[in-house]
C-alpha cells in the first residue's frame, strides 16, 4: 500500500436474534479474536477488515433490547459505548420486526453517537411483500441505512462503504431528538438545568439530555454515579413524582411511550405492504405442528434424544481415530525417551491425562453443532415457549428457561444470565438449580462410561442423564418454591423469531470457537491438573511393600512351566504390585482417606479421587482416570486404552451411579465462584454446594441399590 491505512473503531449493536453475530462473522471471517469484556464472562468478539484505505476494527457487542442497566448484556453494551467511545455504531435491526428493534435505535440516537442503521434479513421482508423506503428512512434518522442478508453476506460491501462514508465525514450529521409529551420535555429541561449547574462545561448538550433521561427513568447506574449530588437526585425524584401525579403513569413508562410513538410514526413513513401477501406464512404453518399442545413437547424430547444419539453414534468414528493417534504417539514417546521419571511424566501424566480427554473433542463439536442449528433456525425459542407453562406450574419464572438452557453449554455464563430476572427470589432460585443442568464439560465422563458399559444404548443413556438433570432441577425448584421462596413469579412475554435456514458459515464458526475453547482448556487447566495428579500418584518413590515381588516373580518362573498359566500368574503378581504401589503413594493415600464416603455407592479409591479432582473442572475426571489406569505398566504395543482398562474395574450399575453423581454434584470451582459473586452470599453458595453433593450421593446410592435388585 502506498500510504498507511486510517483506523476507525466500530461497535455492532442490536437485539438478540437480529443476525448481528452472523453479519459480524461475514465481515471478519477468520480474522477474529475472542475474549471477555472486563469483569464479566460475557464473550467479546473483535475482528478487523480493510476497506478503501481504512482499517475497520469491529467489536460485536452482546445482543440487547435496550440500554438500561438491568442485565449484564445491557450493562456491558452501555459501558463499552460510554467508556471506550467507538467512532461509530452499526445498529443491526431485524427488518421484519422494526417496531421492536428500533427501541434500541432510539436510545442510541439519544446518546448522540454516529451510526449506520442496518436492515438485516431484508430477504424475509421482501418475501412477505413488504417494501421499506431506505432513502426516506435515512433522511428521517439522519443516518446511512443499508439493507443486508446476514446469512448470505448480501449488502456487506455497501455496509463497509457506509462505515467509511461516516468515518470520512467525522461522524457529523443532523442531530435527532426523540419528541416527548410536553410535560415530559419540561421535566427533561429542568433536570438538564440542574445537571448544567453541577457539571459546568463538563457535559455536552446531547449527553446532558441523555443523563437527564436516565435520571428520570431511575437508572440505577446513573443514580449511583451521581450519588454525591443529592440535590440533583432529589430534583429528579421530584420530577418523577410530578409526572406520575399528572399522567397516572411512572416516568419510565412515559419515556417508553414517547419512544414507541416516534417509532410507530417512523415505520408508517417508511414501510408499505403488498395487499396480495397472505398472512398464513411458513413460520405459522410450522408452529401449528411444533407448538401443538399435544405434539409440541414429545417432538422437542425426540429432537433432544436424536441430538444425543447422533452425537454419540457419529462421534464414535473420529473418537476411535483420535484414540488410535494418542496411543501411537504414546508408544512412540515411550520408545524414544529413556526409562525414568521424565518418561513416566510425559507418557503417563501428560499424554495419559490430556490424551484421555482430547478424544472427546468430536462429541463436544457435534453437540454444539446441533445447539447452534437449533438456535439459528429459531427452534430453541420455541423450546422455551413449550416449557414456559410447565415452569410456571412448578413456580419458576418464565425467563428462567434461558439460563437453564444455557447451562447445557456452561453453567458459569448461565448463572450470570439469571440477572435478567428482576424478582430477587426468582433469580436466586434459578441460580441455585442451574448446576443441575448438565454442562458440556460433563459429557466426556458420560461418553467414556456409557461407551464402555452401555455401548448398545449409549446415546439413550446420555439423553436420560440430561433428562435426569432437568427433572432434579425442576423438583428442587418446586420444593424450594413451596418452602423457602414462596410468592408468585412475574409474567414474561417471550419472543418467537421466524424460522430461518441457518448460515453454514455461522454454524461452522460457532463449532470452531467451541473446539478452540475446549482445546485451550485442555492445554491449560487440564494439562496442569494431569501433571499434579501424576506427581501425587508417582511419589513417594521409595515405598515399603508388603512382600518381595521380585523374589515372588523368580519363584513363579522357576516353579511353573512356561505357558499361559505362568503368564497369567505373572500378570496377576504384576497387577498386585502396581495396585499396592498406587495405594501407598500420595494419591492412593488421599483416595483411601475419602473412599469410606463413597464406598456405599460402590466407588473404589480411584473413582473417589476422580470425583475429588472433578471439583476443579469436570474434564479432569477423565484425565484422572487416564493417569491412574496408565500407572504400573510401561506403555507399549501391548497396552490397552483407557476404555479397555476400565472395563473390568467397575460394575455397570456402579458406572451408572458414577455418571449420576457427576451429573449432580457441583460442576467446577468457577461455578462456585460465580454463585458467590451473583448471590453476594457465602451462605447460599455453601447451600448450593451442599445441596448438590447431598442430592448426588443419595440418588447415586438409589441407582446402585435399585440396579442390583433388578439385575
Amino acid at each position: 500500500m502506498s500510504k498507511q491505512e486510517k483506523t476507525v473503531q466500530v461497535a455492532l449493536a442490536g437485539n438478540p436474534n437480529s443476525g448481528k453475530t452472523t453479519l459480524f462473522n461475514h465481515l471478519t471471517g477468520a480474522r477474529q479474536r475472542v475474549g471477555n469484556f472486563t469483569g464479566v464472562t460475557v464473550t467479546r468478539k473483535e475482528g478487523v477488515v480493510s476497506h478503501k484505505g481504512w482499517k475497520i476494527k469491529l467489536v460485536d457487542l452482546p445482543g440487547t433490547y435496550s440500554l438500561s442497566s438491568k442485565t449484564v448484556e445491557e450493562k456491558v453494551t452501555r459501558e463499552y459505548i460510554l467508556e471506550e467511545s467507538p467512532d461509530l455504531i452499526v445498529d443491526i435491526v431485524d427488518a421484519g420486526n422494526l417496531e421492536r428493534n428500533l427501541f434500541l435505535t432510539t436510545q442510541l440516537i439519544e446518546m448522540d453517537i454516529p451510526r449506520v442503521i442496518v436492515l438485516n434479513m431484508i430477504d424475509e421482508v421482501r418475501a412477505k411483500g413488504v417494501v421499506i423506503d431506505t432513502s426516506n428512512f435515512s433522511k428521517l434518522l439522519s443516518s446511512p441505512v443499508v439493507e443486508t442478508v446476514g446469512r448470505s453476506g448480501e449488502g456487506k460491501d455497501k455496509l463497509l462503504d457506509a462505515i467509511v462514508e461516516v468515518a470520512e465525514s467525522g461522524g457529523k450529521a443532523r442531530q435527532i431528538r426523540i419528541p416527548y409529551d410536553s410535560h415530559v420535555e419540561e421535566a427533561i429541561d429542568r433536570t438538564e438545568q440542574h445537571i448544567a449547574k453541577l457539571h459546568v462545561g463538563k457535559v455536552e448538550e446531547e449527553r446532558s439530555r441523555w443523563l437527564a433521561l436516565k435520571l428520570l427513568e431511575g437508572d440505577s447506574d446513573v443514580l449511583l454515579q451521581e450519588g454525591d449530588h443529592t440535590d440533583l437526585i432529589e430534583a429528579a425524584k421530584e420530577e418523577q413524582f410530578k409526572l406520575e401525579e399528572s399522567h397516572g403513569e411512572d416516568s419510565q413508562t412515559l419515556l417508553a411511550d414517547g419512544r414507541y410513538g416516534f417509532i410507530h410514526g417512523l415505520v408508517q413513513e417508511v414501510e408499505s405492504k403488498s395487499k396480495s401477501v397472505t398472512t398464513q406464512n411458513l413460520t405459522r404453518k410450522i408452529d401449528q405442528i411444533l407448538l401443538n399442545r399435544l405434539l409440541g413437547l414429545p417432538l422437542f424430547l425426540f429432537f433432544m434424544w436424536l441430538m444425543f444419539q447422533t452425537t454419540f453414534t457419529i462421534g464414535q468414528y473420529p473418537m476411535d481415530w483420535i484414540d488410535s493417534g494418542v496411543s501411537w504417539f504414546s508408544n512412540m514417546m515411550s520408545a524414544a525417551l529413556p526409562e525414568g521419571l521424565v518418561r513416566d511424566l510425559v507418557v503417563e501424566g501428560i499424554i495419559g491425562g490430556v490424551g484421555g480427554i482430547v478424544i472427546f473433542l468430536p462429541n463436544i463439536v457435534l453437540l454444539f453443532l446441533f445447539i447452534s442449528f437449533f438456535e439459528n433456525t429459531g427452534y430453541m425459542a420455541r423450546a422455551a415457549f413449550l416449557m414456559d407453562h410447565f415452569m410456571h406450574g412448578i413456580g419458576l419464572h418464565g425467563k428462567a428457561f434461558i439460563p437453564l438452557l444455557m447451562g447445557f453449554g456452561c453453567n458459569v455464563p448461565a448463572i450470570m444470565a439469571a440477572r435478567t430476572i428482576e424478582n430477587p427470589k426468582d433469580r436466586l432460585l434459578t441460580i441455585l438449580i442451574n448446576p443441575f443442568m448438565s454442562c458440556s464439560a460433563r459429557l466426556p465422563v458420560y461418553v467414556l462410561l456409557a461407551g464402555i458399559f452401555f455401548s448398545e444404548n449409549a446415546g439413550s443413556v446420555v439423553f436420560g442423564l440430561y433428562l435426569a438433570g432437568i427433572f432434579v432441577a425442576m423438583s428442587a425448584a418446586y420444593i424450594m418454591k413451596k418452602t423457602m421462596f414462596k410468592g408468585l413469579s412475574d409474567p414474561f412475554v417471550m419472543e418467537l423469531p421466524p424460522y430461518r435456514i441457518p448460515a453454514l458459515r455461522s454454524v461452522i464458526i460457532h463449532m470452531w470457537e467451541k473446539a478452540v475453547e475446549f482445546l485451550k482448556k485442555v492445554s491449560g487447566i487440564i494439562l496442569v491438573g494431569s501433571i499434579i495428579i501424576w506427581f501425587l500418584q508417582a511419589f513417594p518413590q521409595n515405598i515399603e511393600l508388603s512382600m518381595d515381588y521380585g523374589a515372588a516373580q523368580n519363584r513363579i518362573e522357576q516353579q511353573m512351566v512356561a505357558g499361559e498359566e505362568q503368564t497369567q500368574a505373572l500378570a496377576k503378581l504384576s497387577n498386585a504390585q502396581a495396585q499396592e504401589e498406587q495405594e501407598k503413594r500420595y494419591l492412593g493415600q488421599i483416595g483411601k482417606t475419602i473412599q469410606p464416603i463413597f464406598e456405599p455407592l460402590g466407588f473404589d479409591w480411584k473413582g473417589s479421587i476422580a470425583l475429588l479432582t472433578g471439583f476443579v473442572a469436570k474434564e479432569i475426571v477423565v484425565s484422572t482416570f487416564g493417569v491412574l489406569y496408565n500407572t504400573g505398566n510401561d506403555v507399549d504395543e501391548e497396552s490397552v486404552s483407557l476404555r479397555e482398562a476400565m472395563a473390568g474395574s467397575m460394575a455397570p450399575e456402579v458406572a451408572l451411579a458414577f455418571m449420576v453423581f457427576t451429573l449432580l454434584y457441583m460442576p467446577c470451582l468457577a461455578t462456585i465462584a460465580v454463585i458467590r459473586r451473583e448471590t453476594q452470599s457465602l451462605g447460599w453458595t455453601m447451600f448450593s454446594v451442599g445441596m448438590g453433593l447431598s442430592v448426588a450421593w443419595i440418588l447415586a446410592w438409589v441407582v446402585v441399590r435399585v440396579a442390583r435388585v433388578l439385575l
